[in-house]
């Protein structure tokens, strides 16, 4: 690391802590050479995943799709946006904790369906007739069959 007043290489930490966010260390720094204190942030470098789509093209996760998604799904329902951010949270975090680099949209749909069914069904049925695109009537009363023999 530079001292970005007088260039040196070598430094020394001062104070460290987190942020207020818990996603980076916040760094005091003093140089060796000048005694100029300055500031870096040290986090934890992110692995892009990608998303396939059913076209197989690919484009890079996107938190605020799956809130969208979710927000229109639960739209007049009692589901809090703490919940919906929750969700996305949880998908996230799943995601990056399999340590791969490619995830199919269907896999990241099936996630939100799962945790969606737990939190509010209306909702669950709603995103799941956007998601897997429901045919006809029959298609959508299984799904309701199906939720209902779950209880």
């Amino acid at each position: 690391m530079k001292c970005p007043y007088c260039g040196y290489t070598e430094s020394k930490v001062v104070d460290s802590r987190s942020t207020e966010d818990s996603m980076a260390i916040r760094r005091r720094r003093e140089c060796l050479s000048c005694s100029k204190r300055y500031t870096t942030y040290e986090k934890v470098e992110d692995i892009p995943i990608l998303v396939i789509k059913k076209d197989l093209s690919r484009e890079y996760f996107d938190k605020s799709k799956i809130i969208n998604g979710l927000i229109k799904a639960c739209q007049k329902r009692p589901v809090s946006r703490a919940q919906i951010e929750q969700i996305a949270e949880e998908v996230e975090k799943q995601l990056s904790n399999r340590m791969c680099t490619e995830v199919s949209s269907k896999d990241i749909g099936e996630m939100i369906m799962n945790r969606l069914k737990m939190v509010d069904e209306v909702s669950y049925v709603r995103f799941a007739s956007v998601y897997r695109q429901f045919k006809d009537i029959n298609t959508f009363m299984e799904e309701i069959k199906n939720l209902m023999g779950n209880k």
